[in-house]
């Protein structure tokens, strides 16, 4: 777990926010090992910009991996770390492809984390 929660810090510090401040950064960990880890990336529209959770969802689904463990999450401003919480549409879009048993570790260091299941995070996903 410590492991991903490292990853998911390292890739916090590629994040582009340039309007909230706020730096996200996601590991996740697919059923076979491979992580991809992913930063969110803002854009002065606004809607086109795009959270670290789906990043890393997106970038392990355009590599052919569609089967998932768990993510690992940290956030904050600079100088600050908070648990942050996948935003709805995260959570949706991690609904497309796992179960509700997926873990969604939400951490503020490698030492300190709340371990929840996508289920508990949207109890009524939307699905075919």
């Amino acid at each position: 777990m410590q492991k991903l929660i490292k990853q998911a810090i390292s890739a916090r510090s590629h994040a582009y926010c340039p309007y909230s401040g706020f730096q996200v950064g996601a590991a996740l960990e697919c059923e076979d090992g491979t992580v991809f880890t992913g930063c969110n990336v803002e854009n002065a529209a606004y809607g086109p910009s795009n959270c670290a959770e789906r990043t890393a969802v997106f970038k392990a689904v355009s590599e052919g991996h569609r089967s998932f463990k768990r993510i690992a999450i940290v956030g904050g401003h600079e100088g600050e770390n908070v648990a942050p919480t996948p935003c709805g549409v995260c959570r949706q879009v991690l609904s497309e492809f796992c179960d509700p048993s997926f873990e969604v570790i939400m951490a503020t260091g490698e030492e300190e984390y709340e371990v929840v299941t996508l289920g508990e995070l949207l109890p009524r996903s939307f699905s075919l």
